[in-house]
């Protein structure tokens, strides 16, 4: 099954059989002081070198966030994708809870967008899959509904199911949709990894669509986070996740290791260009 992303002129493919697509996550103000203060500010002057920095380190998609406290979404959000647009020639993920400010990144948006994200309450999904079957945008559709974020991988599955049946009403493909089995916190719960990895193989297994996950989400309130996200990239990877969301600037060169060892990188060249590539 192949979701396929555009940029303004370049297309992206997310497979099974492909190599792991990075999504970049920088362009976020979550957990980003100086960025969150400059959004309110409404100053957009990181953005551009943030967007190519992580082109240059293997991002294929790049997530726009600009959901900072009291910030005009609707207004700023076009802005974000527009000077993304502008300086690398990249898919965008239009990251938000509004869905006026969805509606209006799609509406200036180049190519084909990644809606983040859907679940599967009924308020969210009658007010996000209109507008992914509208401006005809692929989305990531979390393993969550209305009783909240089940505690077992089949719970979750199921929610993936009745998620999938709503969007096929909506003219939606499965194609169209990257599930996400939801990383959380290892910190509060030792077995949450666990959980998010079995998930995301039964996703696999029982619906074969394409897969996201905020990878980094694992690590809050734990010590040598980077030590914590490398690992549990590498084994949401294997366990099925062809999109991660992810930081690649750290994570670039370990994806590729990854890529490399499931078989996905002939001669290990991707590899290799990225190591002589890697500051020293």
């Amino acid at each position: 099954m192949q979701t396929n992303l555009r940029g303004p002129s370049t297309e992206v493919t997310i497979a099974p059989d492909q190599p792991t697509v990075m999504i970049g996550e920088r362009i976020n103000p979550t957990g980003r002081k100086a960025f969150s203060a400059e959004l309110q500010a409404g100053d957009l002057s990181r953005i551009a070198p943030d967007a190519q920095a992580q082109a240059d380190a293997g991002a294929q998609v790049l997530d726009v966030n600009v959901g900072a406290a009291g910030v005009d979404e609707v207004a700023l959000l076009p802005e974000a994708i527009q000077l993304v647009q502008d300086t690398v020639d990249l898919p965008v993920c239009i990251d938000s809870a509004n869905p006026d400010a969805l509606a209006a990144g799609l509406a200036v948006c180049k190519g084909k967008a990644l809606i983040n994200s859907v679940n599967g309450e009924l308020d969210r999904l009658q007010a996000v899959l209109p507008l992914v079957a509208e401006f005809g945008a692929a989305v990531i559709a979390l393993c969550m509904d209305d009783s909240g974020i089940p505690a077992t991988p089949d719970e979750r599955v199921t929610v993936a199911e009745n998620i999938l049946a709503a969007a096929r009403e909506a003219g939606i493909s499965p194609e169209d949709i990257l599930f996400d089995p939801l990383v959380m916190t290892i910190g509060s719960d030792h077995r949450a990894g666990l959980v998010t990895l079995e998930t995301a193989r039964l996703l696999r297994e029982r619906l074969g669509c394409n897969l996201t996950a905020g990878a980094s989400n694992v690590s809050h309130g734990m010590p040598q986070r980077d030590l914590l996200n490398v690992v549990n990239l590498t084994l949401l990877i294997s366990a099925g996740v062809n999109a991660p969301i992810c930081n690649p600037l750290k994570n670039g060169l370990a994806v590729r290791a990854v890529n490399l060892m499931l078989g996905r990188d002939e001669w290990g060249m991707e590899y290799i260009t990225a190591y002589r590539a890697t500051p020293k």
